[in-house]
């Protein structure tokens, strides 16, 4: 039956979030360049855990108190008074096994916040290169999911759009959607799936665009590649660790 199946919503921005009842949900923050991509990728490859934050000058100030790496950026440059930046290159197994690592970027993280504050029953993270670890979560979990979209600056972006319908396209028989933002989602992600970055690129993507600039085709190409850093970053007690 139709209704006993949770529902799923999603949120195009931060901006919509207050829309929706978070207070059962699973809320998917999803910020595929480059929050997301590299939360996944520092806990795939060791990290302790990951602290997001959302202002740089709480990243130095508790980076300094736990002896983290304190990494970020705003606009998509490293922040200044940070070591290192939201890159998933920047964190390999060697660097950060072991490590904290205490992160702010300009949408992803203040996402975090703004779910938190709106009482979301638990928060995960999401993007390509976890997708199949949170689509298998949330057919585990048979609860309501909302699918929270960073955008830029509350303005809705084409890859966090493109994520939230892949996941829509793999769970969506198990969730009631009602919702016309999951199917405009999921309608953009099969008409990009054969090649997301080529997809992002004959659109000129406002944050492909961006990136570009600062001679990142690596990490775009990266963050947009599903399955290479397979695991499920769960909030816990202020940390985002390992499910």
């Amino acid at each position: 039956m139709t209704n006993s199946k949770p529902v799923l919503h999603t949120a195009l921005s931060p901006a919509l979030l207050h829309l929706y009842d978070l207070n059962q949900a699973i809320v998917v923050i999803i910020d595929v360049l480059r929050a997301t991509s590299t939360i996944a990728t520092a806990l795939y490859n060791g990290a302790k855990c990951v602290i997001p934050v959302d202002s740089v000058a709480k990243c130095i100030e508790l980076g300094r108190q736990i002896d983290g790496i304190t990494a970020g950026e705003r606009d998509g440059k490293i922040a200044e008074g940070l070591e290192y930046g939201n890159s998933p290159f920047e964190y390999p197994r060697e660097f950060v096994g072991g490590k904290t690592l205490v992160l702010t970027t300009t949408n992803g993280t203040k996402l975090l916040h703004m779910a938190l504050d709106r009482g979301a029953g638990q928060i995960v993270t999401g993007s390509f290169p976890n997708l199949d670890a949170v689509c298998q979560y949330l057919l585990s979990q048979n609860q309501p999911v909302v699918l929270g979209c960073a955008a830029w600056k509350d303005r809705v972006n084409i890859e966090d759009l493109l994520f939230a319908g892949a996941v829509v396209n793999r769970v969506k028989e198990h969730f009631h959607i009602n919702c016309d933002s999951s199917q405009i989602a999921e309608t953009l992600y099969l008409d990009a799936q054969k090649d997301l970055y080529a997809f992002m690129k004959s659109k000129n993507a406002s944050h492909y665009h961006r990136l570009m600039s600062y001679g990142l085709e690596k990490d775009i190409r990266y963050c947009l590649t599903p399955d290479v850093a397979n695991v499920l970053p769960l909030y816990e007690n202020g940390k985002l660790i390992v499910l």
